[in-house]
Order: structure tokens, then C-alpha cells, then sequence
């Protein structure tokens, strides 16, 4: 998408209400959802699942990087929890 039109699409976004933006984003869903790996993934994948080696693959991944969002935890380090727990 060219720049100056994301920009658009941006600035047209921000003059939406709620109901509106949940329109938006059911439409953003939906494209993501649609998604595919790229043609040398999908050889990829297709000689796996014919090898064996794996059952089934999962589609891509939708957050952006891969992870989830990082929490803050309270109290003492979630590792010294653990090696106590395991005691």
C-alpha cells in the first residue's frame, strides 16, 4: 500500500466512533485471517506432512511478532518461585 494512502486510512480512522472501528477491525480480522504462507512455505510444508515428520501445519502467526506482550510481575522473581515450588 503507498504510503500517502495508509496515511489517509489512518487520519480517516481516527473521525470513526466505536461502533464504527469494531466494523473496522472485524474487517482488519478478516483479511489477516487470509493470510497465507508464501508458495516456497507451502512446498515446505506439503514435503513434511508427506515425510511424516509432522501431523498438520498451523496457520501463520497473526500478532506482528510472533510473541506475546511481555506482564509485569509483582513480588519476588518468577524463577526463585519455581525453584522453591520444585523443593
Amino acid at each position: 500500500m503507498a504510503q500517502a494512502t495508509l496515511t489517509h486510512v489512518l487520519e480517516a480512522i481516527k473521525a470513526l466512533d466505536p461502533d464504527e472501528l469494531q466494523r473496522v477491525q472485524q474487517a482488519v480480522q478478516e483479511q489477516l485471517a487470509q493470510r497465507r504462507y508464501s508458495p516456497d512455505e507451502e512446498r515446505f510444508h506439503e514435503a513434511l506432512l508427506a515425510s511424516g515428520l509432522v501431523k498438520e501445519i498451523k496457520p501463520p502467526c497473526m500478532t506482528p511478532s510472533g510473541r506475546h506482550p511481555l506482564i509485569q510481575a509483582q513480588g519476588k522473581p518468577v524463577s526463585e518461585t519455581l525453584i522453591e515450588e520444585r523443593r
